[in-house]
């Protein structure tokens, strides 16, 4: 294995970019997507921008450096967010919460679709929070593993609970102490995301499938399972069946996942590892069952009502898009205000009803249903009290595990 340096990605971290960018959760849009994939083939241009930027060590715990904060004069937040994570309008021009924000509080809201994938994100702000400079950001989207790195690194800043009655009162339970942001002392999420396993009716005819051992172990399915190419979802619900808790993954457990996985590569059993393409092969049933997205699963049903999903008794794999103001920012008092607003149960239930993704708003349910009731009682968007109790996350990493993890799931997937 090549030696670990921390100022640089490892190998297997660059083809780890490249696959989420190409096709997995980061990659087209978080609802065309599925419009596209249903149409048959997908086209991605635009990799060649992409590098092996070097990122600092992990090391620093202490709050990030605010700057002067002008949001009493400057009636404005700046908001970078992913493609189509927000509610739309019919005419899909304009944002109806953002509007919404701006009549009450008269605080203009810039909003700009340009984080298109964690890392290729991060190689375009590091430059200004490496050298303690304003990205022209308030406010950021990242999700969870890379949040970890920005607290980690100080580049982002404490959040001041006074401007954020809202969001801590109405803050679901299962979503207040990850283990890289205890208490939510500089992050609230914007959605949650799940992982499950998915499957076609048709195509199963008649076999069950109520574990990823199923996945892995009945030779009726050989050639007709999918695992997805992100790491942590694959290899977090691998070591869930294994009956190990990945927010305590050890070495010992994500080799022996990768063994297993290993096992049912050579057999023939795994088909392929997948970003949101599996979508379509599910539709279609040529894919009979796969590990998968919740809000791909969601948007898919519409369309394939032959889809359907599991939640394993071993449990599942919940991971969190996360807001943040970096060091810096001209109007965090802004930006805590627009946070605050999104834990509104209205305003959560009006963006849930679009973007289809887990609500992490306690009291959204009731909202959404006077919106969408088939919404409001999918337990995808909504989650149960018995599926809450078994959900799980993956803990985070340190970079250097990060690099020794990604090179070992490379070498399974063949990426």
């Amino acid at each position: 294995m090549e030696q670990y340096e921390p100022d640089r990605l490892a190998p297997a971290q660059v083809a780890a970019i490249r696959r989420s960018f190409r096709n997995g959760r980061a990659s087209f849009t978080r609802r065309s997507l599925l419009r596209a994939s249903a149409g048959g083939a997908l086209t991605v241009g635009g990799l060649g921008a992409l590098s092996a930027c070097g990122i600092p060590a992990a090391g620093k715990t202490q709050g990030g450096t605010s700057a002067e904060d002008h949001s009493a004069k400057e009636k404005v937040v700046n908001f970078s967010n992913w493609p189509e994570y927000i509610d739309v309008d019919s005419s899909g021009k304009h944002h109806p919460t953002l509007e919404t924000f701006a009549r009450r509080t008269g605080i203009q809201v810039k909003y700009t679709e340009d984080i298109n994938d964690n890392n290729e994100f991060f190689g375009k702000i590091k430059p200004q929070l490496a050298a303690g400079q304003d990205t022209g950001r308030d406010l950021i989207v990242l999700t969870d593993w890379l949040a970890a790195r920005l607290i980690r690194l100080g580049w982002v800043q404490k959040l001041d609970p006074a401007n954020l009655p809202q969001a801590f009162a109405n803050l679901a339970e299962q979503y207040r102490r990850p283990d890289w942001d205890p208490g939510r002392a500089y992050s609230y999420p914007w959605q949650g995301v799940s992982t499950v396993i998915a499957y076609n009716k048709k195509a199963l005819d008649g076999i069950e499938v109520k574990s990823v051992s199923d996945l892995l172990d009945n030779p009726k399915l050989k050639g007709r399972v999918s695992f997805l190419s992100e790491m942590r979802d694959t290899m977090g619900m691998t070591v869930l069946d294994m009956g190990k808790d990945p927010a305590k993954v050890t070495d010992d457990d994500f080799d022996a996942a990768i063994a297993r996985l290993q096992k049912a590569v050579d057999k023939g059993q795994i088909r392929r590892f997948t970003g949101n393409d599996y979508t379509s092969d599910l539709a279609k049933g040529d894919i009979a069952a796969c590990v998968a997205w919740g809000g791909d699963i969601v948007q898919l049903q519409s369309d394939s009502p032959d889809v359907d999903y599991v939640i394993p008794d071993a449990g599942w794999l919940t991971s969190t898009d996360n807001m943040l103001i970096p060091n810096k920012a001209r109007h965090k008092a802004n930006a805590e205000r627009l946070i605050d607003f999104f834990y509104e149960p209205r305003q959560a239930a009006q963006l849930s009803a679009y973007v289809a993704y887990m609500s992490p708003v306690d009291g959204a349910k009731e909202e959404l249903a006077k919106i969408d009731k088939a919404s409001a009682e999918n337990p995808l968007i909504i989650p149960t009290k018995d599926m809450v109790a078994k959900a799980h996350s993956f803990r985070a990493l340190s970079d250097k595990e990060e690099a020794a993890y990604e090179e070992k799931f490379a070498k399974l997937t063949g990426a």
